[in-house]
C-alpha cells in the first residue's frame, strides 16, 4: 500500500519526524526548553557572531539526509579560480600586502536549490515556517524569508580531497548551515568575530590572518555532522580548510534573508553556479548599491 510521500510545504510546521524534537521542540514555540536554546543563541552570536545548536536533526533521518547529500553531490558544479577574500578584481594601485591583492585558490562544488526536489529533507527543512521562526528568533529577526533566486538560498557544498574554501566573507548578513558529512581529515571551519565593521574594512587585521601572520584572533569550531550553525558572515572573515581524504565534506546552506524577494548577484551565480536565468540579469539591472559600503 502506498503511502502519503512527505514533500517540502510552506505551511507545514510539524519537523518532529525530521528534529529531535526533545531538544528543540519547534512545534511549541513556548517550550522552556526551546526558549533556553534561543536565548542561548543569542547570547553566543552577539558575542561571537557564531551559534551553534548541537544534534539538530534526529539520528535516524540523519542518516537518511547523508545518502540524500551524497546521491546530489553527482551533480555538482565545480569551478577553481583565483580569489580575494572580497571576490574583486585586482588592483596593482594598492600595496602588494592589501588583502586585496592576495589571491587564493577557492574550489567551489555547489549543487543549486533547482536540483533538490520536494521530497529531500533539505527542502522540507528550508521551507518549513517552524524552522523560519527558530532562525528568526535566534537572530533576533521579526521574519525571515525564503531566497527569490531560483538557484541560490538553498544549495548543497561539496568539498573533495584537495579543496577548501580560503578567507573570505558572505554577502548576507547571516547563513544557517549543516554538515551533513565529515571528511575523514581536515574540512576545519574557522572564523575571526566580526573583523570589520560597516565604517571600517581594517585591512591590516585581515591581511595579516589571511598571510598567518595572527592566529590569535582566529577561532576554530569543531563542528559535527547533524549540527545546526547560525553565522554572521558579513562582518566576521571566515573559511573551511583544506579537505583531505576520499570523504568529501558535504554541507547543507539554508540562505534567509531579512526581505522577501531577494535574488543573488549576477556574477557571483555565474562563479559559483556555472549559470545564470533571466531572473538574475533582470535584478542585476534594478539593484541598488549596497547599504552598508563594504566590498562584496
Amino acid at each position: 500500500m502506498l503511502t502519503a510521500q512527505q514533500l517540502a510545504d510552506a505551511e507545514r510546521h510539524d519537523l518532529t519526524d525530521l528534529v529531535d524534537s526533545e531538544r528543540y521542540p519547534l512545534e511549541r514555540p513556548d517550550d522552556p526548553a526551546l526558549l533556553s536554546v534561543i536565548a542561548q543563541a543569542r547570547a553566543d552570536l552577539d558575542r561571537e557572531g557564531c551559534a551553534v545548536l548541537r544534534g539538530f536533526m534526529r539520528q535516524d533521518r540523519l542518516a537518511q539526509m547523508r545518502e540524500e547529500c551524497q546521491e546530489l553531490a553527482e551533480k555538482s558544479f565545480y569551478n577553481t579560480r583565483e580569489v580575494n577574500a572580497y571576490f574583486t578584481a585586482d588592483d596593482p594601485s594598492l600595496p602588494e600586502r592589501d588583502p586585496r591583492r592576495l589571491f587564493m585558490t577557492r574550489t567551489s562544488g555547489f549543487v543549486t536549490r533547482d536540483m533538490i526536489t520536494a521530497d529531500r529533507i533539505m527542502q522540507r527543512l528550508y521551507v518549513s515556517p517552524g524552522m523560519k521562526s527558530l532562525v528568526a528568533r535566534c537572530l533576533g529577526e521579526e521574519q525571515v524569508y525564503e531566497y527569490a533566486d531560483p538557484y541560490a538560498g538553498l544549495v548543497l557544498n561539496v568539498l573533495p580531497e584537495g579543496t577548501e574554501q580560503p578567507w573570505h566573507y558572505d554577502t548576507n548578513e547571516f547563513i544557517v548551515t549543516m554538515m551533513t558529512q565529515a571528511p575523514e581529515d581536515g574540512g576545519s571551519f574557522e572564523y575571526c568575530p566580526d573583523i570589520r565593521t560597516p565604517q571600517d574594512e581594517n585591512y591590516s587585521g585581515v591581511g595579516a590572518v589571511i598571510r598567518e601572520e595572527d592566529r590569535e584572533n582566529v577561532r576554530r569550531l569543531d563542528l559535527q555532522p547533524g549540527d545546526l550553525q547560525l553565522f554572521k558572515g558579513r562582518f566576521s572573515l571566515h573559511r573551511v580548510t583544506r579537505v583531505e581524504g576520499a570523504t568529501p565534506r558535504l554541507t547543507a546552506i539554508f540562505a534567509y534573508s531579512q526581505s522577501p524577494g531577494v535574488v543573488g548577484r549576477l556574477e557571483r551565480t555565474r562563479q559559483l553556479y556555472g549559470r545564470v536565468s533571466e531572473l538574475h540579469i533582470q535584478a542585476e539591472q534594478d539593484r541598488a548599491e549596497r547599504v552598508d559600503g563594504l566590498l562584496d
